[in-house]
């Protein structure tokens, strides 16, 4: 017997064991039948290695592995408990394999929810509530508390929300949910950390005029929402001292971080007598929210063709191209067919239509992928993005363009979709690998507005694509002629006038463009 199992168990009554075996009373049938199919796969690749023998003993273990029979794997969601406090949603999903607890929290509103002024409190708003102290105690007391009681926080937004965890061990929770939440309810907004982030953003905005793919991402959002929050990116303008006055952080944290817009998570080693004590102690007191957020604002996505060029002196053009797509999140065929066609045109990777054709047969990229965004309440993206040489950059942009109407012209092959079906498929389980996937997820969803069984929906319909879908929900919602394209790169290298793609727009200063070559003369 090894060492490690015969090591008594902790003061828990867990095993210190490192080894984990596929089949153990905490692990689901499902999850154990596929841990020993792997073993026993791994040992029958390995047979013949570690043990010498003839070619029939080796043919004859062949001929019985393949007669070998399993019982059907079936997928079986876990399904965390729901619970509401003071009108707040709680998802709680109770696991004691490590002594172990995470707080989870997501907060519905952000920059798109304000107005302009408000950019760059609502951008410093998560960094503030880490670093800037609390009511009671400063910067560096709280960072002192964080690191005795080995927490791991974080704090974050996108552009209509905002989240929050900890994670603590299970003997400190107590302390570590208070200081959470005295983090979260009474920020101190340290004017030195104010301070500190705003020289900070300033030189991050300084450096990304610089940085090219930052560059062209951020114009092409401009280009394409022009003023909507979608496509505002903080600039110099939106960094003056007075952008980050402190009635301005409390405009903004009272319109966000407060109980109506909450939806909390917690799972580990916690009961849920615990877990609610500690959810109501929180939420006792908290103001509600000030009212302040604005409604989400619909998008005007620009629809009018064009071509647009930056010019920089750099050794490796970035080409962006979109256009907008009516297609919306929800439980319809078009939706997962698109997922599928997205996949096979550039998002799977090397495997991508625009990889192979880029890439492996053109050698002009080392990467192109695709984008389709998709949302359930406003039309999203669909296009490509690439880098190249300054002296292929025409040529990459034409055959980006071509693989668009390659999928458009015909199906996709059978095993194209079989290989991108089954590769979902097969990732499946990945969506559940913790239990804090299956909680934040079931937060994701409520959000979204998306029933709680969205994923077993999503897998059924990703199943029943067929080629013709594919190329159908290409024909209706992509058009190659239809793409806003930027160009950012040495337009004195390019191999040819971008007037040739369209007519162009020329952003910054730069060299004139030229206009377009004149075809060869045929001789007379």
């Amino acid at each position: 017997m090894s060492a490690a199992a015969t090591r008594p168990p902790d003061a828990r009554g867990r095993s210190s064991a490192a080894v984990r075996y596929p089949c153990s009373p905490e692990r689901s049938r499902d999850v154990c039948i596929r841990g020993l199919q792997g073993v026993l796969a791994l040992a029958m690749a390995t047979l013949p290695v570690l043990l010498p023998c003839p070619a029939h003993t080796q043919e004859t273990v062949r001929e019985r592995v393949a007669t070998m029979r399993f019982p059907e794997i079936r997928f079986n969601r876990i399904e965390p408990e729901t619970h509401t406090i003071r009108g707040v949603p709680v998802h709680f999903f109770q696991d004691s394999e490590l002594p172990l607890v995470t707080f989870y929290a997501t907060f519905q509103g952000g920059v798109r929810n304000l107005t302009r002024e408000h950019l760059a409190a609502a951008s410093a708003l998560p960094n503030l509530l880490r670093t800037g102290g609390t009511a009671a105690l400063p910067p560096d007391s709280v960072d002192d508390r964080i690191e005795l009681l080995a927490l791991a926080m974080s704090f974050g937004q996108g552009g209509g929300s905002a989240s929050s965890r900890v994670n603590a061990l299970s003997d400190y929770l107590d302390e570590a949910v208070r200081l959470w939440a005295s983090m979260l309810r009474t920020p101190r907004f340290d004017s030195a950390q104010v301070e500190r982030w705003r020289g900070t953003e300033i030189e991050r905005v300084r450096r990304g005029r610089d940085d090219p793919g930052t560059l062209a991402f951020s114009r092409f959002n401009h280009i394409m929402y022009g003023d909507h929050p979608v496509g505002w990116e903080v600039s110099d303008a939106d960094l003056e001292p007075a952008d980050l006055a402190p009635e301005k952080l409390r405009h903004v944290h009272g319109a966000i971080i407060c109980p109506q817009n909450m939806v909390l998570g917690v799972t580990g080693d916690v009961t849920w007598e615990r877990a609610s004590a500690l959810l109501d102690e929180v939420l006792d007191g908290w103001p509600p929210c000030s009212g302040a957020l604005l409604e989400d604002p619909a998008p005007v996505i620009r629809d009018e063709p064009g071509v647009f060029v930056i010019h920089r002196e750099i050794e490796q053009s970035v080409i962006v191209m979109a256009h907008p797509s009516r297609l919306r999140q929800g439980d319809n065929p078009g939706y997962y067919a698109s997922r599928v066609a997205n996949a096979i045109l550039g998002a799977s990777g090397f495997s991508s239509r625009l990889v192979t054709g880029v890439r492996t047969r053109e050698g002009l990229a080392y990467s192109a992928s695709s984008l389709w965004t998709t949302s359930s309440k406003n039309d999203g993206l669909v296009g490509a993005v690439t880098r190249t040489r300054p002296e292929t950059t025409l040529e990459a942009t034409r055959l980006i363009l071509a693989t668009f109407d390659s999928m458009r012209a015909a199906p996709p092959t059978a095993d194209e979709v079989a290989r991108t079906i089954d590769e979902t498929v097969n990732g499946f389980v990945f969506n559940f690998r913790t239990p804090l996937q299956v909680i934040s997820r079931g937060m994701a969803y409520r959000a979204l507005g998306l029933p709680d069984d969205w994923l077993e929906r999503y897998l059924r319909g990703i199943q029943g694509v067929t080629p013709r879908a594919v190329q159908e929900v290409f024909r209706r919602e992509v058009d190659p002629a239809r793409m806003i394209i930027l160009l950012v790169g040495d337009t004195t290298r390019f191999d040819g006038s971008p007037t040739e793609l369209g007519p162009v727009t020329v952003l910054d200063d730069g060299p004139p463009v030229s206009p377009p070559r004149e075809p060869p003369r045929s001789p007379r």
